[in-house]
């Protein structure tokens, strides 16, 4: 029996890291569950911290996203399950000294949890002008969907999340979105889809302008999705240049 359960979870890794392997870009994600009263006093560590990375020239790259129910998220790509055993830290951690450590007991206290997980970016539904990857630099508004569904309609979701897209191309929609979906470490499967805007105002103009667009024959190509979502979470946020970090350049 204990020979079976390690074949079966071999199985499953491999399983994952080919799944991650194969996509353009899989992403660390480091989110901190911030409690509201506490929000101030964590944006001033955070910002220490870059302050510190900056000093000791730390080699790694992050963005930060924050949503309006204080969630922060520390965003890292990556090439492979494998950069999950490194430690990035150590060499700081231990030129810091006890600073370091106190750092982190500070950050404690102003989230009640926190954990590491991945997401991987899902090209084949993404939907972005060929010469366009990326959000604009200048648009760090964002909304956030999450759609969740059983494992019993991955199938029927994606060909509806496929059929979408397809719609928008053929309206030549201008409202772009690029599409997640949950990787390692998560247990509920969800595509989580990303639409930035300048602001709140913009994003509102650009809904509008593009239901008019669509039409009322969107609800028809969208029930391809909701029919097979088992519940759904609506977040709004924003990027944040100035807790996101990369080293300098030589």
């Amino acid at each position: 029996m204990k020979t079976i359960k390690t074949t079966v979870l071999l199985v499953l890794f491999l399983c994952l890291t080919c799944n991650v392997s194969q996509a353009q870009q899989a992403y660390q994600i480091h989110q901190d569950n911030v409690r509201p009263s506490k929000f101030m006093e964590y944006e001033k560590i955070a910002k220490e911290f870059n302050a510190a990375c900056v000093e000791h020239n730390f080699q790694g790259t992050w963005y930060t996203a924050m949503s309006n129910d204080f969630k922060y998220f520390y965003i890292t790509p990556i090439e492979n399950m494998a950069e999950l055993d490194e430690r990035p830290f150590a060499d700081m951690a231990k030129a810091m000294g006890d600073k370091f450590g106190d750092m982190f007991t500070r950050f404690d206290k102003c989230y009640d949890s926190h954990g590491t997980y991945i997401v991987v970016r899902d090209n084949e539904l993404t939907y972005m002008p060929e010469d366009k990857a990326d959000a604009p630099a200048d648009e760090n508004y964002r909304k956030w969907f999450y759609m969740y569904y059983t494992p019993e309609n991955a199938k029927k979701m994606r060909e509806g999340m496929k059929a979408v897209k397809e719609f928008f191309t053929s309206k030549g929609s201008k409202s772009y979105y690029r599409v997640y979906r949950n990787g390692f470490g998560q247990m509920e499967n969800y595509y989580m889809v990303s639409i930035s805007a300048k602001d709140e105002i913009d994003s509102a103009t650009r809904g509008k302008a593009n239901d008019e667009l669509l039409g009322p024959d969107r609800w028809e190509v969208f029930s391809k999705v909701m029919n097979y979502t088992s519940r759904m979470e609506e977040y709004s946020g924003e990027m944040r240049p100035d807790l996101s970090y990369a080293p300098k350049e030589e």
